[in-house]
């Protein structure tokens, strides 16, 4: 099982917008990062576990978790002409973008803020400190254990 950070504008789509999803599942799409859609394509599986990050936002923090329900797919939107999300170079024998679903876990009990983040030792490694602005991140079990304590999850 492998562990992912993933950064959502709480205004486009939060944790809680997740929660109110059918099954607490929800399509993840959008991903217009080559690096960011690699990590979809061809490391990201069903089951591994996602701490989800309100971005842009007054407080930027994990705010919960999540898992992944569906494996990479085409991210439908690279096809629709109407969608903010169009590729005109994408096509179904050859697409370029890649979604997952994900499912809604847990909310944490305190969120843990980017600052507190960044003032501790223990995770000055951390892909999100080191390379903030990527929107799909791994994290280490050891990095995980210690945000889901930090936010008071069991």
């Amino acid at each position: 099982m492998n562990y992912w950070l993933f950064k959502s504008e709480p205004d486009e789509y939060s944790l809680n917008d997740l929660k109110q999803q059918p099954g607490h599942t929800g399509r993840w799409d959008g991903i217009r990062n080559y690096q960011a859609r690699n990590f979809l394509r061809d490391a990201v599986n069903e089951g591994d576990g996602v701490l989800f990050y309100h971005s842009s936002c007054k407080v930027p923090a994990v705010v919960g978790t999540a898992r992944i329900a569906r494996s990479a797919y085409p991210d439908p939107a690279q096809f629709n002409p109407e969608s903010k999300y169009f590729d005109p170079k994408a096509n179904a024998e050859n697409p370029r973008w890649f979604c997952v679903d994900i499912q809604w876990q847990s909310e944490f009990i305190k969120p843990v803020p980017l600052t507190e983040i960044k003032q501790n030792p223990a995770l000055e490694e951390m892909v999100l400190v080191k390379q903030g602005r990527l929107s799909i991140q791994p994290v280490t079990a050891k990095e995980w254990a210690l945000l889901l304590k930090l936010g008071g999850a069991s």
